[in-house]
């Protein structure tokens, strides 16, 4: 890294030299080490707390063309009381819609501190000019939406443009800033990793989203496979904690598609406390992009107080 950080930005050339210059990933070495972090086994009090911190990570996300304002409200209200025969289960982090039902999500989530989460920049593809993703975003932030999810522009990435990518990552940033009295929403950069070829490209991507100004990396929009395997979101923690080494700044990670069951939510748990620690084990700098993990969470956490596991239909399907 002989190019100082707040240069290597100042053209796609120098740009393209820092990414390059990155260490490259063993790629056998990131799958093994995840899959030995894998294999971790965690028991009784700590596995109930594992469930607890698990479902206050989750992102609880409706993200179809038949979403409508009903079904936004019933997610809600779910996000904050997940089984409502059990008050000591907590809400999970936020709730994730489209930018038109935001002020739905909003009116619905008012006090009880699920964020509101929004996506935008033509998600899930990204393929549209820079004018309508900073509108897409400025409408959501306006709406009131507390998170913005953004998708780079994987075309751009492949074919070397980097400054570009960049240069789209730092306009989305700024219109996540002030709305009104409101502070500015914080922006998660979803990578797309399933359509990156490379564990080295997920590394340079990752960077390239810091270096932008992004709060958060994401591997997936939820729509591609592969998605949040436990290798990528490996090769993404380390990436943060290198940019925290190198900058002093600290950047969230969320995994997000293919999650389904606590088993996998654990995995990733085990996988971050063992790539950055502890101060990583928290909702403000890990997620999990996985509504369908939730209702294991739910059912697992009932099972071990209990005794007895749930039906399938106990918990509400979202």
């Amino acid at each position: 890294m002989t190019t100082p950080l707040a240069d290597v930005a100042a053209s796609n050339v120098t740009l393209r030299a820092f990414l390059h210059g990155l260490p490259g990933v063993d790629r056998v070495g990131a799958d093994q080490r995840a899959a030995m972090l894998g294999t971790r086994s965690i028991k009784t009090t700590a596995k109930a707390e594992a469930i607890d911190l698990a479902i206050r990570m989750v992102d609880l996300t409706t993200l179809e063309g038949a979403d409508t304002p009903g079904k936004v409200r019933a997610m809600c209200a779910k996000a904050v009381r997940p089984d409502p025969s059990d008050p000591t289960v907590p809400s999970v982090a936020a709730v994730c819609v489209y930018p038109d039902l935001v002020a739905q999500a909003v009116a619905a989530l008012g006090g009880s501190g699920v964020k509101v989460a929004s996506v935008a920049t033509a998600f899930p593809s990204g393929r549209s000019s820079l004018e309508v993703k900073v509108a897409d975003t400025a409408f959501a932030v306006a709406a009131g939406a507390d998170e913005i999810d953004m998708v780079i522009d994987r075309g751009a990435f492949l074919a070397g443009d980097y400054l570009k990518v960049f240069e789209e990552i730092a306009a989305i940033k700024a219109a996540c800033g002030r709305s009104g009295d409101k502070q500015g929403a914080h922006l998660k950069v979803i990578l797309e990793t399933g359509e990156l070829a490379t564990y080295d490209n997920v590394r340079r991507a990752s960077w390239l989203a810091m270096l932008a100004g992004g709060d958060f990396i994401k591997t997936s929009t939820g729509k591609v496979q592969p998605a949040a395997t436990l290798p990528v979101t490996l090769v993404m923690l380390e990436a943060v904690r290198d940019f925290l080494a190198a900058t002093g700044r600290k950047v969230g990670v969320k995994p997000a598609g293919g999650i389904r069951t606590t088993k996998d939510a654990v995995k990733m748990l085990v996988l971050v406390n063992e790539t950055v620690g502890e101060g990583w084990l928290d909702p403000d700098w890990f997620r999990l992009g996985a509504s369908s993990v939730l209702n294991d969470l739910l059912m697992q956490r009932q099972k071990m107080a209990t005794g007895r596991y749930a039906g399938p239909d106990y918990f509400t399907l979202d």
